[in-house]
């Protein structure tokens, strides 16, 4: 009898437990709203992979505060990868991608998997090939042998802004890259 006593005052120990616990989760207040990523500074990984890239490492200049960076690599042993993500005011993301891996491979990985449309659209006097996919839509340019991919899940509109805005080194007496914003 003894033994089914203490099972039974177990269950009952756990069942109170139980409760408690679903008690504070109900009348403690707590935020279920997802938080934007926190913005970050690219300076010194723009300047980094400006020194070290066989080509010229494009990033936006002038985009409006209420954009924010807040992803950034270099990665010269895989094919001079430079990575820049931004995530928009509305809540969607565009990423700056440049490789001088070879372009379809690259490009299908950049896009994930979007297909190249007929459109050419010339943004600043150079032609980018536009692309359409199922979770990114992306704008494609080749110079020489490196591939710029302005992709993301932000309207072609935002993507054409952010190709717009690349530029491959700093104005005089400005600084590369884009200063920490907070938010």
């Amino acid at each position: 009898m003894k033994g089914k006593q203490t099972v039974k005052d177990m269950i009952l120990s756990m069942a109170a437990i139980g409760i408690v616990v679903a008690g504070i989760y109900v009348f403690i207040p707590h935020d279920d709203t997802e938080k934007p990523p926190e913005a970050i500074s690219y300076d010194v990984e723009l300047s980094t992979a400006r020194r070290a890239a066989s080509y010229p490492v494009a990033a936006p200049v002038g985009l409006p505060d209420d954009w924010r960076a807040t992803t950034v690599r270099y990665k010269g042993a895989e094919n001079e990868r430079w990575h820049l993500g931004f995530y928009t005011p509305d809540g969607k993301y565009v990423g700056v991608e440049q490789s001088v891996d070879q372009p379809e491979r690259f490009i299908k990985e950049a896009t994930q998997s979007a297909e190249a449309t007929k459109i050419t659209q010339t943004i600043n006097g150079e032609p980018w090939k536009r692309y359409e996919g199922e979770r990114y839509d992306a704008l494609v340019r080749q110079d020489g042998d490196a591939t710029t991919v302005v992709t993301g899940s932000a309207s072609i509109g935002q993507l054409s802004k952010v190709a717009a805005a690349l530029e491959t080194a700093a104005p005089e007496g400005e600084e590369q890259g884009q200063a920490d914003q907070a938010s």
